[in-house]
């Protein structure tokens, strides 16, 4: 056989190991179970912080659902306006007053004290403006995050684990509940690349190996994090992630580490309202943090796109050569990764609803993401670091084990 031959079939190899060896990640099934029983006892108290830094665009369609949470027990919403110039502030009160519900409180923070990234910042303060009132769980939620009314309920009924089945791994009673929150795919770009970031993020901390009790896999999905905060306390956050640029990775590793089980799924009834029309605004949303997944290394760098090129680019291209040179074994082996690959693909495009005409197409999609990782990296050497809101953090750290 040619030598892309044997290439194509270690890619089908790795492939084939994806499917059954590395914990089902491109199943969609990890989602909060329905309750089968009531739940017993009082609805313990939670405080949700909302870090808002100029999210005026897009409050008036978040905030007003968290507001109207349908939540037995006590609740307040903290707001915490970072620094914001666009009256972020201002909306959200205006929102309080016309919508009413939970009660608001608008706080800031000031500018971060050095070692902080901004958003853990803008946490650290509303968490400590939140313990005065000694909640029993925060729910940490970002300000483009739409909930369903009962969304709060559904979160401490999971984390208590009210009348839910053990078995699959989400039976409850875990100090920390997080979903991904679904992400809005309405442009043409969102749709090719939105998916593909989920499934990505799944294929790199598979929702099984997370869940399940002893875990060593550890990550969280930032939008929405349900905390108990003993817990918090314990692990001591969000002080001991301050530096981290991806939040929540690092605080489901410091949750862990201090003995925290964690859960994370995908969301039926939390939202991101957020637009991404263009690709542009999709590669800032990747670059900005994709080195620092890397620990800023640049063998990790090169080790992730050689992985990407063989995993994801080398099916196609095996496929021209087998049609355009007569490489019959180089074709076959080429198609059946990427029958594997695009097979994997589509219960996560079901999952957002769209068409499976898409799967095919998630090569292209790959190669987007190798030039995103390699561009972040490029800024990150240039001193530009990732760059959110105005701010640029020139080394940020990632997800520390110390």
């Amino acid at each position: 056989m040619s030598v892309v031959a044997w290439i194509a079939v270690g890619s089908l190899s790795v492939w084939l190991w994806l499917l059954v060896g590395h914990g089902f990640f491109w199943r969609t099934d990890q989602r909060l179970p329905p309750r089968t029983a009531p739940p017993a006892g009082r609805w313990p108290h939670v405080a949700v912080v909302v870090p808002a830094r100029d999210e005026a665009a897009v409050l008036a369609k978040s905030l007003p659902s968290l507001l109207a949470q349908d939540y037995p027990g006590g609740a307040e919403v903290i707001l915490v306006d970072d620094g914001s110039s666009d009256g972020t502030g201002k909306l959200a009160r205006e929102l309080s007053v016309k919508y009413g519900g939970l009660p608001l409180a608008v706080v800031s923070p000031g500018e971060p004290a050095p070692g902080w990234t901004g958003k853990l910042w803008a946490l650290r303060y509303g968490v400590e403006v939140a313990r005065a009132g000694n909640p029993a769980y925060l729910l940490l939620t970002d300000a483009d995050i739409a909930h369903e009314p009962d969304s709060l309920r559904e979160l401490v009924s999971a984390a208590r684990g009210d009348g839910r089945a053990e078995g699959d791994g989400s039976g409850g009673g875990f100090d920390m509940v997080s979903q991904m929150a679904r992400l809005r795919v309405t442009s043409t770009w969102e749709r090719l690349v939105v998916p593909a970031f989920v499934y990505f993020f799944a294929q790199l901390y598979p929702f099984r190996w997370v869940n399940r009790a002893g875990a060593r896999t550890a990550a969280a999905a930032g939008g929405c994090v349900l905390l108990r905060t003993e817990v918090a306390l314990r692990a001591r956050v969000p002080e001991s992630i301050r530096g981290a640029v991806i939040d929540d990775v690092a605080l489901a590793r410091a949750v862990q580490r201090a003995g925290g089980r964690i859960w994370l799924g995908l969301a039926e009834r939390v939202d991101s309202v957020r637009p991404y029309p263009g690709l542009g605004d999709l590669w800032r949303m990747v670059s900005r943090s994709a080195y620092a997944q890397l620990r800023h290394s640049p063998l990790l760098l090169l080790g992730t796109v050689a992985g990407l090129v063989l995993v994801y680019l080398v099916p196609p291209y095996a496929v021209a050569a087998g049609l355009f040179t007569g490489d019959v074994a180089a074709g076959w082996a080429g198609l059946a990764a990427w029958a594997v690959m695009t097979g994997t693909y589509l219960p996560m495009l079901a999952y957002y609803r769209q068409t499976a005409a898409l799967a095919p197409l998630l090569p292209f999609t790959a190669l987007l993401y190798v030039l995103m990782t390699v561009d972040s990296a490029v800024q990150h050497h240039r001193g530009r670091g990732a760059a959110w809101k105005g701010r640029t953090y020139s080394r940020p750290e990632t997800a520390p084990d110390r």
